[in-house]
């Protein structure tokens, strides 16, 4: 019988995201959480002879949002493109979770055409000891890069 062993599961700590924009990729060393959702659009299907309401797929759609420490100019720079010259800029999202303690191994995904929703464009709190904020955003594609393996 198979059971899990607990330093299997992987820490939310162990991991690596980048920002590539173009040629350019920038590690995301400052961010604090990453959740990126792909959510089914689906419309009602009723047919004759059935009471009950089935669903068809119908597309989909990709958001997520990060928290980071508010320690760098990136996405505000990216935000400011758009309301200075109209210009919106799109980029990749590339995700690992990596945890050297779990037999797994490696998962990555690449988030595809991620554009942003908002920013903050200023910010000062008198009560925090770590300024923090909360970027939202879609993503037009998914490239999947490494499975986990089955644990050991």
């Amino acid at each position: 019988m198979a059971f899990l062993k607990g330093s299997d599961v992987i820490s939310g700590k162990e991991g690596r995201a980048y920002v590539i924009v173009g040629n350019n990729q920038e590690e995301l060393f400052y961010v604090k959480t990453i959740e990126a959702t792909i959510e089914k659009n689906k419309a009602e299907i009723k047919a004759l002879g059935r009471t009950g309401t089935q669903y068809k797929a119908t597309g989909w759609n990709g958001t997520g949002s990060m928290t980071i420490y508010y320690m760098t100019s990136l996405f505000r720079k990216m935000m400011l493109e758009y309301v200075n010259q109209s210009k919106d800029v799109y980029f990749d999202l590339f995700i690992i979770n990596e945890d050297p303690a779990s037999s797994t191994g490696m998962q990555s995904v690449t988030l595809k055409n991620v554009n942003l929703d908002s920013v903050i464009i200023g910010k000062l709190d008198v009560d925090s000891d770590g300024l923090e904020e909360e970027v939202s955003f879609t993503f037009e594609g998914v490239e999947w890069g490494t499975d986990f393996s089955t644990p050991q």
